[in-house]
């Protein structure tokens, strides 16, 4: 899968989640959508599924940046990740990767922000032990 990186880690989900959150923040990444899928499932389907959220992180600079360059490309916008519950005490943590989704944009400006932004996330990836 080209369009995704990332790394589990042996935490819970609830620390899993906070340990993301702050590993963002120590980057200056700002969680602007928060999704939990799985009360969506349990409240729409009435399904029980394990502990899956999507966070939207955003660096307002380089989103600044690409949307400057190329105005229609915030569609892509913000880098999408994923907290997911593997199991009671390990939680995988999966990455969009913005050099693969921000390349649909084919614009020189916007993959220099990509390639920004993805060695910013690597040093999250860094942060959780990955």
């Amino acid at each position: 899968m080209n369009y995704v990186f990332g790394v589990e880690i042996d935490l819970p989900f609830d620390a899993a989640l906070e340990q993301v959150q702050a590993a963002l923040a120590a980057e200056k990444l700002g969680i602007v959508s928060d999704v939990n899928v799985a009360a969506i499932l349990k409240a729409k389907l009435g399904e029980e599924a394990g502990a899956y959220r999507i966070l939207g992180a955003c660096a307002p600079g380089l989103a600044k940046r690409v949307i400057q360059s190329e105005p229609a490309a915030g569609v892509l916008l913000p880098c999408n990740l994923v907290v997911r519950e593997v199991s009671a005490g390990r939680t995988a943590v999966d990455f969009m990767d913005p050099i693969t989704v921000l390349g649909l944009a084919e614009d020189a400006a916007t993959n220099a922000v990509a390639a920004e932004a993805r060695v910013i996330l690597d040093r999250v990836v860094a942060r959780l032990g990955g």
